[in-house]
């Protein structure tokens, strides 16, 4: 019909949503029209982790607060903030000390995980670590992961010793970009983690600290009755080992506490990966669908059940035009934004049409 079509997420039964497509077919565009549109039209936060430093332009617009979080960056964010808050029913220490287990993981690298014993000693250091804090809940009480390192020398486990040197380089050593407290506007109505220079060592890691910050955020934004809206671009290197299980987590949680989240992401089947993470699918009423490869265009039709006529609309499309799958109605779309405006060059990420300048 050449009308404009207008969706609201929130009146959806869960709001969660994905936006899927090959690259080049318009997956960053998509999501940042749709932030526009939650910008102008509603009081939402909105939350974005960006792995490949594109959504800057569009943040600094928005006079929000671009992160950039990286080895050589002066932006810190402390992966030890505790949030008083975090909810009527679980107890904030108890959450953190997950989180805590979580970046342990990560950092010890073990196939196994981290072993009973190592779980018990970092649950200890990490109660007595925030000792101070519940005490009396002061900027200059937070702790940071020094005192837990520190912590976790003065115990006598060899065991808490193994665990402090797999430490050490994120505390003294060369990646302790993680070691300092807070010192950016993570209340900004809009925050973007630019994460793009974390290399391989710190990606996962920086991944995980940005899960935990938007948590934090969500839980304060329920106590004020206020949506959190969280982008996650690149969305399937958080599919992968210790971060899934924090993602699939959201993807059921969220909703009860005002939060929509939205993977981005060019392949369905690292939605398929586990039958876990395949939830976050069946969790999802919003799915904008741009152009699909042939083997993602079959495994859709049969989850969705698109006909074959839908699917002509995703099968060699041109950028920004697709599907859009709204509870249970399917509706094509094609997207012709009229690239003459202030608006496409700030949401463009087509090399030749970018900006210059950087977010730093």
């Amino acid at each position: 019909s050449g009308n404009m079509i207008t969706v609201d997420r929130k009146l959806l039964k869960n709001p969660n949503g994905v936006i899927l497509g090959t690259p080049g077919a318009g997956k960053s565009f998509a999501a940042k029209r749709e932030m526009f549109s939650v910008y102008l039209l509603t009081n939402d936060d909105i939350i974005i982790c960006d792995p490949e430093a594109e959504y800057w332009p569009l943040v600094k617009r928005l006079h929000g607060q671009v992160i950039k979080i990286s080895p050589t960056s002066k932006q810190y964010v402390n992966p030890m903030d505790l949030n008083l808050d975090y909810s009527d029913d679980d107890n904030p220490l108890s959450l953190k000390v997950d989180f805590i287990l979580s970046f342990c993981d990560i950092v010890v690298g073990a196939k196994e995980g981290l072993k009973p014993v190592e779980k018990t000693i970092i649950d200890r250091c990490v109660r007595l670590v925030y000792r101070n804090y519940l005490a009396d809940p002061k900027p200059e009480n937070m702790p940071i992961l020094q005192d837990l390192y520190n912590c976790l020398r003065a115990q006598d486990e060899k065991e808490a010793q193994f665990l402090a040197t797999a430490l050490e380089i994120y505390v003294t050593g060369s990646l302790n970009v993680f070691n300092h407290r807070t010192n950016v506007d993570i209340d900004n109505r809009v925050v973007c983690y630019d994460i793009k220079e974390l290399g391989k060592q710190l990606k996962q890691l920086g991944m995980l600290v940005v899960q935990d910050q938007v948590w934090n955020r969500v839980t304060r934004n329920r106590e004020a009755g206020r949506t959190t809206r969280y982008y996650v671009d690149e969305f399937h290197l958080l599919l992968r080992g210790e971060l899934a299980a924090w993602s699939v987590e959201i993807w059921k949680r969220f909703r009860k506490w005002g939060g929509v989240p939205t993977g981005i992401t060019q392949n369905v089947k690292d939605l398929l990966a586990s039958p876990e993470i395949e939830n976050i699918l069946e969790n999802s009423d919003y799915i904008c669908m741009l152009n699909q490869a042939p083997g993602d265009r079959q495994i859709l039709a049969k989850k969705l059940n698109i006909s074959p006529h839908q699917l002509s609309y995703v099968t060699q499309a041109n950028e920004g035009e697709g599907l859009l799958f709204y509870g249970n109605v399917i509706v094509p779309f094609v997207d012709r934004f009229p690239k003459d405006t202030e608006m496409y060059r700030l949401m463009t990420t087509k090399p030749n049409e970018i900006q210059g300048g950087n977010a730093a």
